[in-house]
């Protein structure tokens, strides 16, 4: 999405460690250089069949709600099976006239999984279980991978530390910070 485009730009970061998950974003929305809000909403949790999924979103908020409504049902369809569910959303996302169009990028977690699913038809499953989407991204993901690695910290407090790191750097990235756990 460029800048031009409109809505811009998030920070969101999701991490695995010792069978729980967290996953978390920044509440900073810019239209062009200009914040407009600084408390959007961009994580949702889902549950299906005994699965706990939660989900944060990067891009047009109206495009990602719309995926996030697909991925929901896509979920119920094949049974709360997450990565069936990303693989069949991320094929539709690609082929599909109206979706192809969607600017927006999801980062989804559960208990087992950290995925990101992209609009060119991607369903990624790092191999460190971090996913991290959006303009700040990249910070995040250095600042987890290193407490990670490096400290005790529990998957939350790892989303928390490095998301406030980002918020730090990246002008698209705000400190106001939501989260959540499976």
């Amino acid at each position: 999405m460029n800048e031009q485009s409109g809505v811009r730009a998030t920070t969101v970061l999701g991490v695995l460690k010792n069978g729980r998950a967290a996953i978390g974003s920044d509440g900073q929305m810019t239209l062009g250089n200009t914040v407009i809000k600084h408390s959007t909403r961009k994580i949702r949790r889902m549950r299906h069949a005994g699965t706990e999924i939660v989900t944060g979103f990067a891009g047009a908020t109206a495009d990602a709600v719309t995926l996030l409504d697909r991925f929901q049902e896509k979920l119920e369809a094949y049974g709360g099976r997450l990565e069936r569910a990303a693989v069949e959303l991320a094929r539709d996302w690609r082929t599909d006239k109206y979706l192809r169009r969607l600017e927006a990028m999801l980062a989804v977690v559960s208990s087992e999984k950290a995925l990101i699913v992209s609009g060119t038809g991607d369903v990624i499953e790092p191999e460190d279980g971090i996913v991290a989407i959006g303009s700040g991204s990249m910070y995040a993901l250095a600042s987890a991978r290193s407490l990670l690695a490096h400290t005790d910290l529990e998957a939350a407090d790892i989303v928390r530390e490095s998301l406030k790191i980002a918020a730090d750097i990246c002008i698209y990235t705000n400190d106001n910070i939501v989260l959540e756990e499976v």
